[in-house]
């Protein structure tokens, strides 16, 4: 796993160790930072359900102003916090552990760029999409890049977001949102 391309490109990330873990492929990776194109240089960025953080500290390789991490899991915020450091990103970055919910209260600002990759068949895509709507996280003209699994098909629309597009990578789905 490393990054592709900006600032840190070539930068390998320390890797999960169990498979509590499913961290984005490379391949996948690139191909949403594509899809993504512009939206980057000096964008507010959040990585929910960061695992290694390797799609938040792409965006800041690339642009990004600053990305709030955040993850439930203890190993998966050490592995972010670890990845951060081996790339120098520590004063663009803030990792906050806690829930989806949790995380998304704290973010103290709109994010123009946000990264959803939950645990796949746990039901997580449309309730983290419907408190992203509720709590006003979205700047305008914001994205909502949704990885997900080939068999669970998310809505055309989702609390006043709509998909923009969607593109399908093996057995992985993305889908964007704005």
């Amino acid at each position: 796993m490393r990054i592709i391309a900006g600032n840190y490109k070539g930068r390998v990330l320390g890797a999960p160790s169990g498979s509590g873990i499913r961290p984005t492929a490379d391949k996948v990776k690139g191909a949403v930072f594509s899809m993504i194109g512009e939206i980057l240089e000096g964008c507010v960025a959040v990585d929910l359900f960061s695992g290694t953080g390797s799609l938040g500290i792409e965006a800041l390789s690339r642009g990004a102003r600053i990305c709030y991490f955040g993850d439930v899991s203890p190993e998966s915020v050490a592995l972010t916090k670890s990845n951060i450091g081996i790339c120098g990103a520590g004063s663009r970055s803030v990792v906050i552990a806690g829930d989806f919910e949790k995380t998304l209260m704290k973010i103290p600002e709109r994010a123009d760029l946000v990264f959803l990759d939950p645990p796949y068949k746990k039901g997580l895509m449309e309730s983290c999409l419907n408190l992203i709507c509720r709590q006003g996280i979205l700047s305008e003209g914001g994205i909502v890049v949704c990885e997900h699994e080939g068999g669970e098909d998310l809505p055309d629309a989702v609390a006043g977001l709509q998909k923009l597009k969607e593109k399908k990578y093996g057995r992985t789905l993305i889908s964007l949102y704005g």
